[in-house]
């Protein structure tokens, strides 16, 4: 039987791709069965019964392909179970400190509200000033942004085991 779960996502340095990652692996530990894909590999959604969604934030913004991913597939995700993740705060503090209370990109929040997410998480990010981009470079030194991994992977690991339980109450997986 093919996977009813699609974890799908869009990074632009990989942590996001290795939170997805992660995700897909407890779901695995937890016995369901969950596809990994980058959003530009996803041609039908259709297919599954459950989305969980991810993108890196850059400027309190989710990437582009991922904010257009949402916006056209508003209609298939709004018939389906879906979670929402973010990736992108870095610092020490709570993800509420680190990301000045920012819980979602404020021009895909309507959009959010109609699809009507099982929840919408925030992680911490990571990032590796050596493999930036110049814009990227220039934009972290400017608003001296740390650098580093500052992801919580037991964070991670406590939604993905909650996504699993609310699957196999709701009898998918």
């Amino acid at each position: 039987m093919a996977n009813e779960i699609i974890i799908a996502y869009e990074t632009k340095y990989n942590a996001t791709r290795e939170i997805a990652q992660k995700i897909g692996e407890v779901l695995a530990e937890g016995g369901l069965g969950a596809d990994v894909f980058s959003i530009d590999q996803i041609s039908d959604l259709g297919l599954y019964k459950a989305v969980i969604l991810g993108s890196a934030v850059f400027t309190g913004n989710w990437c582009e392909e991922a904010a257009k991913f949402l916006e056209t597939n508003e209609k298939v995700l709004s018939e389906k179970m879906v979670w929402l993740f973010s990736s992108g705060p870095l610092g020490e503090g709570s993800v509420e400190e680190d990301s000045k209370g920012w819980r979602f990109p404020q021009k895909l929040q309507p959009i959010a509200d109609r699809i009507a997410p099982r929840d919408i998480a925030v992680f911490h990010g990571k990032i590796d000033k050596d493999k930036l981009s110049l814009l990227h470079k220039f934009m972290t030194k400017v608003a001296k942004v740390p650098a580093g991994d500052f992801r919580r992977w037991d964070e991670i690991n406590a939604w993905a085991k909650g996504i699993g339980e609310t699957l196999k109450k709701e009898g998918i997986g």
